[in-house]
């Protein structure tokens, strides 16, 4: 079994910053992807970011150039630093991961509880 658990979530005006930690926890040979999607009140999850475990990036438009994702593997955490925060990033942030577990080699798709995160005008 494997859990991920997010933190930092909250709430801060316009042009603000926050920062999301998910740690990832259990039975765990290796994380490959990771990532951050958002979902806001009446749309459908979308990707944020995503990260893999030789550190290569991907960004939505939407936040390019305002938000940088990075991960710790040795403690298999991924962060989500969110600068310039608008009030069209409100939205609960779901953490997730490509986690290989066992029974050996057996890899599942992950998701946090999510986190609100919510951008005041």
């Amino acid at each position: 079994q494997v859990q991920l658990v997010e933190s930092g979530g909250g709430l801060v005006q316009a042009g603000g910053s926050l920062r999301l930690s998910c740690a990832a926890s259990g039975i765990i040979f290796s994380i490959n992807v990771m990532g951050w999607y958002r979902q806001a009140p009446g749309k459908q999850r979308e990707l944020v970011a995503t990260i893999t475990n030789g550190g290569s990036t991907n960004y939505a438009d939407s936040v390019k150039g305002r938000f940088t994702i990075s991960r710790d593997n040795a403690k298999n955490t991924v962060y989500l630093q969110m600068n310039s925060l608008k009030p069209e990033d409100t939205a609960v942030y779901y953490c997730n991961a490509i986690v290989m577990t066992r029974p050996f080699p057996t890899w599942g798709n992950y998701w946090g509880q999510g986190t609100q995160v919510t951008v005041s005008s």
